[in-house]
């Protein structure tokens, strides 16, 4: 599966709600969060998120009304 990686605004999230989301299962677009990285401070959190392809994670994105910086197709060295 692609990995991929982006970056939002962390308002209106919640440490705790990000939690919830690492441990959520693939949504109707197949999206799965293998990492949520977060800074309060800089109201920035940056997804990597596996995903069949970069619209799905864009879809994924737009349903929670959370409008992407940039998403990026990312490969990993394991």
């Amino acid at each position: 599966m692609p990995r991929f990686i982006d970056q939002h605004p962390m308002k209106p999230f919640k440490a705790e709600q990000l939690k919830g989301l690492q441990k959520m299962k693939a949504d109707e677009f197949g999206v799965t969060h293998h990492e949520i990285i977060f800074s309060e401070k800089e109201n920035k959190i940056w997804c990597v998120i596996d995903a069949p392809n970069k619209e799905a994670v864009k879809k994924h994105h737009e349903k929670a009304n959370v409008k992407t910086d940039f998403i990026y197709e990312v490969e990993t060295t394991t």
